[in-house]
């Protein structure tokens, strides 16, 4: 039958549990922390762009001409154009 080495030291289960305490009472105070808010970007592709500009409607277009956005600003000249040569 075989029986286990008892010749070996063992340390004194009062003093392996006091040194894991002190390292468990200091994670609750990091962990109470709060953590900034993770914020994601989205760029459109060209695409996405043109359709989004496809479905806007005349009053978001005029409000963004008079704000000086440039490819409204044309869109306007075109529409007014357009419109000027079917009369």
């Amino acid at each position: 039958m075989i029986s286990p080495i008892s010749s070996a030291p063992q340390a004194p289960q009062a003093q392996v549990h006091a040194a894991v305490q002190p390292a468990a009472a200091a994670q609750p105070a990091r962990a109470a922390a709060p953590r900034p808010a993770v914020t994601d970007t989205v760029q459109l592709s060209n695409a996405a762009k043109i359709q989004q500009e496809a479905i806007e409607s005349p009053v978001q277009t005029a409000k963004e001409a008079a704000s000086g956005d440039r490819q409204a600003k044309a869109l306007l000249a075109r529409e007014a154009a357009d419109h000027a040569s079917i009369k």
